[in-house]
């Protein structure tokens, strides 16, 4: 080719800026630097709130901070001047309490649901009831599983109050070899998911582990006299072995445990025909037939109202003492003496009908609560003259709609 005709593409000069800001405001993509940013900005400023949330808390959190809400910053400094409850600096729990639809179980769970936490209730209803609960069937912290305890389940939980087992005699005995594989299987499946989990166990066992005691009051230390083939020995031994294997899962597996010893208790949603003394004189009482006293009606016994032994449930498990611990009102009536303030709250002309005693039957029973007071700062508050009028109320609404049902 004649001469050097090549020469270099022209170069491009370089943007200028009103070109490049021309670019960032094009398909909107300014808005989404800035999003970006405001997105990183709110994690790393609140993440050390969330820290210290539950989960359904930090999800509450992170949501209204992306609305463009300043409430979670607010009450953020609300709580640390004290303006708030002191449950809500407590971290939100999440337990498990097996039987949670019986009579016990179900004041507890209102308890825990009342302070805060997620509860998780199991039960099999062969003595719980659905009745007992449904107040929370819409409360989000709340669930209910159908399960029998026998059989294993896998959670994630902080804490397992396990207090599945029917505690009357009327129901215990009805299939005494599955009341004592729910002591026993049902035990080992709840240790074992306290075990995989790293959660705190709380075992409800009785003053039936004493037997027929030949000590009075009865101390945790005492060993107790129990009938080892007797008609009450599912429960009996069944509480004695589930007590053995806490203790083993707590040595051996290093599982944090609490044992507590509960004595004769009532109060509202007690089964009406359980077979336990307190529930069948009301009963009787508001039906107008004679108040069964088995024996001589000079057997003692010690009656603690519900909500009492709910409060030293709950202290026994935010505390740092194993146990045994006895829970129970010290106050001592016989049978008679019972009879007769059941009496004297419902129907002064009530009669009472002498019965022959059942098998193995205690004739004393009454609690040395030094321990609880000393080291968990319990004692029972509510005096029988005082609770018995609030169960009766219960029972008598229970019972007119089951005369109204039967068309009586």
């Amino acid at each position: 080719m004649p001469g050097n005709q090549y020469s270099p593409k022209t170069l491009k000069h370089p943007r200028s800026l009103p070109r490049s800001i021309n670019y960032l405001f094009r398909e909107q993509r300014l808005l989404f630097v800035l999003v970006g940013v405001l997105i990183g900005s709110t994690f790393f400023i609140l993440q050390p709130t969330l820290s210290r949330l539950g989960p359904s808390e930090a999800r509450t959190a992170v949501t209204s901070s992306l609305s463009g809400s300043s409430s979670v910053v607010q009450s953020s400094n609300r709580g640390s001047s004290g303006m708030v409850p002191a449950d809500l600096g407590r971290r939100r729990l999440r337990i498990v309490v097996t039987g949670g639809a019986g009579f016990v179980g179900s004041h507890l769970v209102d308890k825990l649901i009342a302070r805060g936490d997620e509860v998780i209730v199991i039960d099999n209803f062969f003595t719980g009831r659905k009745d007992n609960l449904v107040h929370l069937f819409g409360n989000p912290r709340f669930e209910l599983i159908r399960h029998d305890v026998v059989e294993p389940i896998l959670l994630e939980v902080d804490q397992i109050y396990h207090l599945a087992c029917p505690a009357s005699p009327v129901h215990y005995k009805y299939n005494p070899v599955k009341t004592i594989k729910t002591n026993v299987m049902g035990t080992l499946n709840m240790l074992g998911l306290a075990k995989r989990v790293g959660a705190r166990f709380l075992l409800t066992s009785t003053s039936e582990v004493y037997g027929d005691p030949l000590e009075h009051p009865q101390k945790e230390t005492y060993w107790g006299n129990v009938n080892p083939i007797g008609e009450r020995s599912c429960y009996d031994e069944g509480k004695r072995t589930a007590e053995t294997l806490t203790m083993d899962y707590h040595r051996g597996a290093g599982v944090e445990v609490r044992i507590a010893r509960i004595f004769n208790t009532y109060g509202p949603r007690m089964c009406l025909d359980d077979g336990r003394v307190v529930s069948n004189f009301v009963a009787q009482a508001i039906r107008k037939q004679p108040m069964t006293v088995y024996g001589d009606g000079k057997q003692t016994r010690s009656f603690q109202y519900v909500s009492d032994l709910v409060d030293g449930l709950v202290a026994l498990m935010g505390g740092e003492h194993v146990g045994p611990f006895n829970l129970g009102n010290p106050g001592e009536f016989t049978m008679l003496e019972l009879a007769e303030v059941v009496k004297t709250v419902i129907d002064p002309s009530a009669s009472i009908e002498f019965r022959p005693n059942t098998a193995d039957d205690p004739h004393k029973r009454k609690p040395d609560i030094g321990r609880a007071k000393e080291l968990l700062n319990w004692e029972p508050k509510i005096s029988l003259k005082d609770g018995l009028p609030l169960m009766v109320s219960d029972f008598r609404n229970r019972i007119l709609n089951e005369d109204e049902g039967k068309g009586l």
